[in-house]
């Protein structure tokens, strides 16, 4: 209801001025047009990402503002190696920025984005708060762009397991309908914060030493081990993770019926998710060289997919890799009518950061 009335109070005042500048990208800034933005939980992980990836790609910034929770105001954080003050939140905060990225958690996106849309500043929020709102787009830029309307004023991310599924297997929709999807997930220490890292390093050192693995961010030690994900079991056995996944791909993909199984894991790797990916379609599944040559043609994809090397997807290639990784192309010899594939992105970019920016960059047609 709060996200309701913040945005139908702007979009009178803003649709008229956006729409003669809509085109399928978005809103074309003017020429030497600069923006002014604001990273809320600047401090965290994706925080941190989103001010490096901000920078690599020049985005066009005319002023940046940090913000994070009371406990972390007056931290600093690096920009273009000038050091930002990190704010608190209030409500006059906002006021002048003209897109804010939000990756500080649901509770506080849901708190302060709609003060963000009334003060007049597009929000993009990387956070499970508004995902599954039927007003907020959810947005993987090179999947469903066509969902974003002129009058949307908070534009969803997915969650970093859906994206990376979601981009590998959103092309083959090319070589037939998809009709059933099952992806068993191997996921890094990066999904759970900056705290989740240090704590995997930290046990790593300690078991290597002789020492016992204790666990603080996560339930089991995370060292040498692997354990189902870290999020509450629901009452058909899937965990919050696992149907995350799946409400979001049938969202995004705008395809209700599609049917999914998913199984996630947490593995000892730091950053980079991977997935076991098997695709089941209507008809008979494509051939191997065809899904080869449609995702080695997709934007954001790129295919390692070498059987003489032994070469396929890893997450050290993926880590600090803007692209999706994509290989162990095969056939589904239990099933004519599916194919498998391996695939992995970086949680922290394309997961996260790097599709929050990627929107931002389609909405202003940067």
């Amino acid at each position: 209801m709060i996200l309701a009335l913040a945005t139908s109070s702007l979009v009178a005042s803003h649709t008229s001025a956006i729409s003669t500048n809509w085109n399928v990208s978005g809103i074309k800034l003017g020429v030497n047009q600069q923006l002014s933005v604001g990273i809320v939980g600047a401090t965290g992980a994706v925080g941190k990402e989103l001010l490096q990836i901000l920078d690599q790609r020049s985005f066009p910034i005319s002023e940046i503002r940090a913000f994070a929770s009371s406990r972390s105001a007056g931290s600093v954080v690096e920009f273009q190696s000038e050091a930002l003050t990190v704010e608190g939140l209030h409500e006059d905060k906002f006021a002048g920025l003209d897109v804010v990225f939000f990756s500080a958690g649901a509770s506080r996106s849901k708190e302060w984005a709609p003060i963000a849309v009334l003060a007049g500043s597009l929000v993009i929020d990387n956070s499970s708060a508004f995902r599954m709102d039927e007003d907020v787009p959810l947005v993987i830029p090179e999947i469903n762009w066509n969902s974003v309307k002129p009058e949307n004023r908070i534009l969803a991310v997915p969650n970093c397991t859906a994206i990376v599924l979601l981009m590998a297997i959103a092309p083959l929709r090319a070589l037939g309908k998809i009709k059933r999807v099952i992806v068993s997930t191997y996921q890094s220490a990066s999904g759970a914060g900056a705290t989740a890292m240090e704590e995997l390093r930290t046990q790593t050192a300690s078991v290597l030493q002789g020492e016992e693995a204790v666990p603080i961010v996560f339930p089991h030690p995370y060292a040498f081990n692997l354990f189902s994900h870290n999020t509450v079991v629901n009452e058909h056995g899937y965990n919050e993770e696992e149907w995350k996944v799946m409400q979001e791909s049938r969202k995004i993909l705008d395809q209700a019926d599609l049917k999914l199984n998913v199984t996630c894991i947490r593995v000892p790797v730091l950053r980079a998710h991977s997935e076991s990916i098997t695709v089941e379609f209507e008809g008979q599944a494509p051939s191997e060289d065809s899904v080869r040559e449609v995702l080695s043609k997709a934007p954001g994809v790129r295919v390692i997919d070498n059987r003489e090397a032994n070469h396929f997807p890893m997450p050290l290639d993926a880590s600090g890799d803007d692209d999706v990784l994509v290989g162990r192309i095969r056939k589904d010899l239990s099933n004519e009518n599916a194919i498998c594939l391996f695939a992995c992105g970086d949680q922290l970019r394309k997961g996260a950061a790097l599709n929050a920016v990627q929107i931002a960059e389609k909405w202003f047609c940067i």
